[in-house]
């Protein structure tokens, strides 16, 4: 049976860190869920970059159908550690990360992933994975002995979680699960919900 803790942010850590030590591959994926302008959900996954004091960072193209869709400034993200029995489902807003920030992060990509933030025209219509390669290639050689700057249309995101929500599986799908709510003085006592 799940012990919550106050800090929603203490658990989420702890939770990761546990992944982290499984072993398990891209313990940091979770699922970013959006919404269209016609209202049409659309899930992803993507990677957690960072978290900080404020919430969960990650980074992508804004000229995307996901980076026009985080335009509606909200947003949920869905981590599943299957290994664990665990699912953490967060809601919340969501605000650009600073260019400084972004340039930062950029930076410590490697080198054939920044020219491909470059060279991928995301979510638009591709005539062939030719067309691709040989963008790469024409950017390779322009940035040929120079460092890759961060395109404009790309950085980070941050998520600023209002509603947590903690998953542990049980025998016979009773299940724990525990939400928190963001108000104004700070996290709610987490509330245990039917499974």
């Amino acid at each position: 049976m799940l012990e919550p803790k106050n800090d929603p942010f203490e658990w989420f850590d702890g939770w990761l860190e546990e992944a982290k030590a499984k072993g398990m591959a891209d313990p940091n994926a979770m699922a970013l869920s959006t919404v269209g302008t016609d209202g049409m959900p659309s899930s992803r996954m993507v990677l957690l970059k960072e978290r900080t004091p404020r919430g969960f960072v990650f980074y992508t193209n804004f000229e995307s159908r996901k980076g026009g869709e985080l335009g509606h400034g909200m947003a949920c993200l869905l981590f599943y550690w299957r290994e664990l029995s665990r699912q953490i489902r967060i809601e919340g807003t969501l605000e650009r990360v600073a260019d400084e920030d972004s340039d930062l992060y950029f930076s410590t990509r490697p080198r054939l992933s920044q020219i491909g933030a470059w060279a991928s025209m995301q979510s638009r219509p591709l005539e062939s994975r030719e067309h691709l390669l040989a963008r790469v290639e024409e950017l390779e050689a322009k940035f040929e002995g120079s460092e890759v700057p961060r395109p404009p249309h790309w950085g980070g995101t941050l998520l600023i979680p209002r509603r947590m929500e903690f998953w542990q599986a049980g025998d016979f799908r009773l299940h724990d699960r525990f939400e928190y709510l963001y108000q104004a003085d700070g996290w709610s006592v987490p509330s245990r919900l039917f499974p």
